[in-house]
């Protein structure tokens, strides 16, 4: 992964990105650290919280055509299958509705750092089911 490509995507965030990102900051303060344009893979995340694996994408319009619909998929289950959860919201989400959005995001936060912090189901248990709440895809 290149240094440079990473600060280059910085660089260029969409504007939805940019109003994330002001509200992923403020995240901090409850102590919840994001980075952008975080590198897994082949792959840069949106924004990634590496404590809990949790990456959050915005997608704009060029995500709803059957190639892009596909590379996302193929892209998610990578991204999964090294461990990470991954919430999706379209620009149009994030500019109509960035405080649903930042609840969201917030709310999974809680939910996998709660998670986490569970001790495992017994054999035969299952854990409590994770979905998102608002806006993208479900976790």
């Amino acid at each position: 992964m290149s240094t440079k490509r990473a600060r280059q995507l910085r660089h260029d965030m969409p504007f939805a990105e940019r109003l994330v990102w002001s509200r992923l900051r403020n995240f901090q303060q409850e102590g919840w650290k994001f980075r952008r344009q975080h590198p897994v893979g082949p792959y840069y995340a949106d924004f990634a919280c590496v404590e809990i694996m949790l990456i959050i994408e915005i997608d704009g319009d060029t995500h709803s055509s059957p190639e892009e619909i596909e590379r996302d998929r193929k892209r998610t289950i990578f991204l999964e299958s090294e461990g990470w959860r991954i919430v999706r919201f379209w620009n149009v989400d994030v500019l109509e509705n960035l405080e649903g959005v930042a609840d969201t995001i917030l709310n999974t936060i809680r939910y996998l750092d709660e998670a986490r912090k569970a001790p495992l189901p017994h054999a035969g248990e299952e854990g409590p089911a994770l979905r998102s709440s608002v806006g993208g895809e479900g976790l």
